[in-house]
């Protein structure tokens, strides 16, 4: 069984690797998320440079893409191999840019895969000054699973005087509204 995991797996990656086709990206990388919640799954995941794929996916287009490729690091990151090479593959900074993205489930699983990247050395980074603001205006949201998810995030992984300094630097700036320059 276990070789045929690989080769399937190993099958979705050549298919992703060679069609031209958007939907078929969206649905083979679809399956490769689905793929890393199995823990099983991590080594040959790990062995056919999945992570790297879903890193490179971050900066694509497509939402879709960028929303199953998160999806799938979120699922990963559990792992202590899996963490440690996104954080060492500089994973971090394109993860808290999906924190902008419009799609609410691209927000979910970024902010779900800082809380699961945070250890000491990664702190600094994953609880950055930015981040601390952008939770605070998520906690604020409309969204109940976002602005919960948000809360538990300021709460458990970041310290009372961040979010205090975060929270006195938003009361100076008029979120979405551009300021006018000088």
């Amino acid at each position: 069984m276990e070789l045929g995991r690989l080769e399937y797996l190993q099958a979705l990656v050549t298919e992703f690797q060679a069609t031209d086709s958007a939907e078929a990206k969206e649905q083979v990388l679809a399956n490769l998320a689905n793929f890393a919640y199995d823990p099983r799954n991590y080594e040959h995941l790990r062995q056919l440079q999945v992570l790297d794929l879903f890193l490179d996916m971050l900066t694509e287009r497509s939402d879709t893409l960028v929303e199953f490729a998160i999806g799938g690091l979120c699922n990963l990151c559990l792992d202590k191999k899996n963490k440690d090479y996104i954080l060492e593959a500089n994973g971090v900074e394109p993860i808290i840019n999906c924190l902008s993205s419009s799609n609410e489930e691209t927000v979910m699983s970024a902010v779900t895969t800082l809380m699961y990247l945070t250890t000491p050395q990664s702190r600094p980074q994953t609880t950055a000054l930015p981040v601390v603001e952008c939770m605070l205006r998520f906690s604020l949201s409309a969204s109940r699973r976002l602005s919960n998810l948000a809360t538990i995030f300021l709460e458990d992984y970041c310290t009372p005087l961040q979010v205090e300094e975060a929270r006195s630097l938003s009361k100076h700036t008029a979120v979405g509204i551009p300021l006018p320059r000088d």
